[in-house]
């Protein structure tokens, strides 16, 4: 489980731009520490939940077992402000080996030197990167060439569905295309006056998960051209998820009524998520929900399938949006060689990502550990797992800036589907110019 939605992104985006003016490192200046030595080095993350923690605790356990001369010193609950804030401080307190969950500010930690460049480290170890990683995930943790994190476990998104309404309404199958999706979720609501006793589906990009980045995925697309400029307004993906996304919205009672329906709902993380309660019949979202839902206690039976995809791409159906964690090394660090160590044993090492992925119940990051015969998971989980290893599965494109484009491209989501914007292309056309004078001014 972890806060992936970019309204919470928004904090990680004003404290990385901070973190960019006053962090800058390389790889060699903190990398002179013999790694045989006997040493404590601090690792820094962000979970927080007794079992995630746990899990934490026992993959660094198996670490100082197989190194006795490392001490790994935990810290969790760290989120990107904290991070940023001993990043920029350094000394002998602050982490050597950092995590954090925004894989949209890679572009940023790593053009800005906020995380130590891993060439000369991953070299050094001959790791070949290509036969360890799926694509996707090498592709999220670099950014123009440079390489300064890893992945650590993956999150995969899908579309979670409740079997018992689907028996109800008659539905044998979930839906493969966006148009399906339009049906099914029409079908599945049954309204209650002017509001709902139960919604299809939740299709607000205030909605949980329902943000941009998670809708594309659909849609066989590219944010940026060739050059670095906002390809938006030029690649009518966007246009046509955007305009999908508007007419489901009205389909379904309207923007209005959506969102003061949405104002009944329970928090995102907590046992009263709006699928849980049967609110909405259907969600996008990420593999931590099925163990969330069977934690919650829900009365339903829950299925998961991979997200629609547009009806003109219907063979590609299978794939979906992915993200997780990433972990780099501190430019601040004098214990760097031994900070590597670390890296490299939970980025790498089969066992621990493995161990790792069953105790919080994420998606495993490295090729062997996906097909690995350890990974402890309910059936359903596996469709999580090809959609991890689907070869069109994507993630959001890398921008010096951050995940900047993404909360102003989602800012002129909100105003789009509530109708204040009139003239699609005409907005697409004003946020990418907005866009590009953003990135513009981040270098």
């Amino acid at each position: 489980m972890r806060t992936s939605r970019l309204t919470t992104t928004a904090v990680a985006v004003a404290a990385i731009s901070v973190l960019a003016t006053a962090c800058t490192g390389s790889s060699e200046a903190g990398a002179s520490d013999d790694p045989d030595a006997k040493t404590t080095i601090n690792f820094w993350h962000g979970w927080s939940a007794p079992a995630e923690v746990k899990a934490v605790q026992d993959n660094i356990d198996r670490f100082e077992k197989a190194h006795p001369n490392i001490t790994v010193k935990v810290s969790g609950n760290i989120n990107d402000d904290k991070l940023n804030q001993a990043l920029r401080a350094g000394g002998s307190d602050g982490p050597d080996v950092v995590s954090s969950f925004t894989t949209a500010n890679v572009g940023k930690f790593c053009s800005s030197g906020a995380f130590t460049d891993l060439k000369p480290f991953i070299e050094k170890s001959k790791l070949d990167l290509e036969k360890t990683f799926p694509k996707v995930l090498l592709d999220y943790t670099q950014f123009e060439g440079k390489r300064c994190a890893l992945p650590l476990l993956t999150d995969a998104y899908g579309l979670y569905y409740n079997k018992d309404a689907f028996e109800k309404a008659g539905i044998t199958a979930p839906p493969k295309t966006m148009s399906e999706l339009t049906e099914v979720a029409k079908k599945l609501t049954v309204e209650k006056g002017d509001t709902y006793q139960q919604l299809g589906f939740m299709p607000n990009f205030h909605g949980y998960e329902t943000v941009v980045s998670h809708y594309m995925p659909s849609w066989e697309h590219a944010y940026f051209d060739e050059n670095g400029k906002s390809n938006i307004a030029k690649d009518p993906a966007f246009a046509k998820m955007f305009t999908y996304q508007k007419k489901l919205v009205d389909s379904l009672g309207g923007y209005d009524r959506l969102e003061k329906y949405r104002g009944t709902f329970g928090d995102e993380w907590g046992a009263k998520h709006p699928f849980h309660t049967g609110q909405v019949a259907m969600q996008l979202d990420g593999e931590w929900r099925l163990g969330m839902a069977e934690d919650a206690g829900v009365d339903f039976e829950v299925g998961v399938a991979p997200m629609p995809v547009a009806d003109d791409e219907a063979d590609s159906y299978g794939k979906g949006y992915l993200s997780g964690t990433i972990v780099g090394i501190a430019p601040a660090s004098k214990k760097q060689n031994a900070a590597w160590e670390l890296v490299k044993f939970m980025t790498t090492d089969t066992e621990a990502v493995v161990n790792f992925s069953n105790g919080i119940r994420n998606v495993p990051s490295t090729l062997e550990a996906l097909k690995s015969p350890d990974l402890k998971f309910d059936p359903r989980f596996k469709t999580f797992l090809d959609i991890a290893q689907h070869p069109e599965s994507s993630t959001s494109d890398g921008a010096v800036n951050g995940a900047t484009y993404q909360l102003t491209l989602q800012d002129f989501g909100y105003q789009y589907e509530k109708g204040a914007v009139k003239d699609l292309q005409a907005g697409l056309e004003k946020t990418a110019r907005q866009i590009d004078t953003d990135i513009a001014k981040a270098k």
